[in-house]
């Protein structure tokens, strides 16, 4: 039997936009639509939240998240990593369920607006794909990393190769290949796999293809998510939380 559970992190000390991830967000936390949408998805098992917050945990089981922890406040800092809290989680798991599952299903709260649909798909897309070491999710950008530089001492130097050409950033977007920029719509990890190499994501990274959606990061990214909240696509959360609530 496939196992698989849901994990969203929320760590509470975020700098840019204060308890950014109880922010409200359409009369909810933003967290709140990361859960829903975990609990709206066949194919998930059980659905975890990773706080160092008691008001974060009070939150998020009130919209029906498992918090069978508290995630410890050294790594839960500005400077902590994503590998931290999935090895606290799945260490978490192995000592206190005796197992941990076939896969875990990262939804970060700042990417609150989510086709249930899209989720469903891709779990099964991974569980269908034995040889790959996880799934992420990105949008195509019209960028290009072959045009970006960096500041080399005082000079700029640009911080990709292009065989061929010595000023390759001078020739047109449309000759190199497409860019795709991680979105955290939903990104899929192999515990054994992370357990054993240490990786979070490996060498064989199935692109998940989705739409751009509002990324919180910014008062003005929550303006934006409240002017696209009641588009059809997001009906079904925007329903199920309505009904979680009795609004």
């Amino acid at each position: 039997m496939v196992n698989v559970v849901a994990i969203i992190p929320a760590r509470s000390g975020s700098k840019g936009v204060i308890n950014k991830n109880i922010k409200l967000l359409g009369g909810h936390p933003l967290i709140a639509y990361s859960i829903s949408a975990a609990q709206l998805a066949s194919g998930i098992d059980r659905v975890i939240v990773s706080t160092d917050s008691q008001e974060y945990a009070n939150i998020s089981r009130k919209y029906g998240a498992d918090v069978p922890f508290l995630r410890p406040p050294e790594i839960s800092g500005d400077s902590s990593t994503d590998y931290e809290w999935v090895r606290h989680a799945l260490d978490w798991m192995q000592k206190k369920d005796g197992f941990i599952p076939n896969y875990l299903v990262h939804l970060r709260p700042t990417s609150p607006l989510r086709k249930i649909e899209v989720i469903e798909n891709a779990i099964r897309y991974m569980i269908n794909n034995t040889d790959a070491t996880a799934l992420r999710s990105a949008h195509k950008t019209h960028l290009t990393p072959y045009k970006m530089f960096k500041l080399n001492g005082e000079y700029m130097r640009s911080f990709l190769s292009y065989e061929g050409s010595k000023e390759f950033y001078n020739l047109p977007r449309q000759i190199f290949e497409d860019a795709y920029i991680p979105n955290g719509y939903v990104d899929i990890i192999i515990p054994s796999l992370f357990i054993e190499t240490g990786l979070l994501h490996g060498d064989r990274i199935k692109l998940w293809e989705t739409d751009e959606i509002p990324d919180i990061d910014t008062i003005a990214d929550i303006t934006f998510a409240e002017n696209v909240l009641h588009e059809e696509k997001f009906k079904k959360i925007i329903d199920y939380l309505g009904d979680k609530t009795g609004e």
